[in-house]
């Protein structure tokens, strides 16, 4: 007999097993007893859901200490299509590793994620000074790295979890230089209607600037300001075709069906040769979005019935 079963969805994210991205996913619910697909790096993971080896992908974004995510900020301005439908917070702490028997006056090397080990260098200063970096493309590969024997690194830094997947000794725990650390990761899908508005959402775009002048910035920015919009990020990225060429991430509070926003985002493609709508989506925290009454969608509403009023000819009332 045929089976009425949904086939299972495909999710990619930044493996192996044991990752940072791998717990943000195991925040999804839809995404348990789904096919989980590991890759090497953010750009392929975001290649898997534009060439449709995958449903979504899981990526990193903005972490709390280093701010945006560069190279998942240019992939998202770089392939076409795609749409943020959630974002997910993750508490980073780490430990540092090495093989069975290792022992720490013998490390020399650190394998970690650029990422990571920039969130442990006070630490690294302080107990190990004379290291050097081996970078890694994720934090579990570091681990594995030196297990396998593909990574010259006397010891790497990794997730606290690392030793239930791997043999591992642990050298150093709590080795983070910022105990509330934290990692916002989006799930990521092509094209979508955007979830329904909770009044605790996140619109997220990337906008270029139509040229170098001065003002230009403060111009972008007002498109925001004057509607009552609060960004809770702004970062620039080159657009790398010429010096002086900028292209700007920004989260701003509150979902496009919002007047306010719909107004703004208007306004963007109005003043920009090319605005990236990556998506409206609920913030991870659920904190509601409030703004004053002026910027209440009745309020754009009722404005935008008067002008059609006096276009019309009809009588004030």
């Amino acid at each position: 007999m045929p089976s009425d079963a949904a086939p299972r969805r495909t999710y990619s994210y930044l493996g192996p097993a044991g990752t940072f991205t791998e717990a943000a996913l195991a925040q999804v619910p839809e995404a348990r007893g789904q096919i989980w697909r590991a890759v090497h790096n953010v750009g392929e993971a975001l290649a898997d859901v534009a060439e449709g080896r995958s449903d979504a992908a899981m990526i990193a974004i903005e972490n709390s200490i280093d701010g945006g995510v560069s190279t998942a900020q240019d992939a998202l301005a770089r392939i076409p299509n795609l749409r943020i439908v959630g974002e997910y917070l993750v508490p980073v702490e780490f430990v540092l590793v090495g093989r069975p028997g290792a022992r720490m006056e013998d490390v020399r090397l650190v394998s970690a994620h650029p990422v990571a080990y920039a969130q442990c260098l006070d630490w690294l200063a302080a107990h190990l000074p004379e290291h050097q970096h081996v970078p890694a493309s994720s934090n579990v590969a570091s681990a594995v790295g030196i297990l396998d024997g593909s990574s010259p690194a006397d010891a790497a830094i990794a997730p606290p979890g690392i030793s239930a997947h791997h043999e591992v000794e642990v050298l150093a725990e709590g080795i983070g230089d910022t105990a509330d650390a934290v990692t916002r990761f989006v799930l990521v899908t092509g094209p979508t209607p955007p979830p329904s508005p909770t009044g605790a959402d996140k619109t997220s775009v990337i906008v270029e600037l139509p040229e170098d002048r001065a003002g230009t910035l403060l111009e972008m920015l007002e498109q925001f300001s004057t509607r009552g919009i609060n960004l809770s990020l702004i970062q620039s990225r080159p657009i790398g075709d010429a010096l002086g060429r900028y292209r700007f991430v920004i989260d701003a509070d509150g979902h496009i069906v919002d007047e306010r926003m719909a107004d703004a985002l208007m306004g963007l493609r109005r003043f920009s040769p090319n605005v990236v709508f990556l998506g409206s989506y609920p913030r991870a925290d659920r904190a509601i979005v409030h703004y004053p009454d002026r910027y209440s969608d009745e309020v754009f509403v009722e404005a935008r019935d008067w002008l059609r009023a006096l276009i019309s000819g009809e009588p004030a009332a």
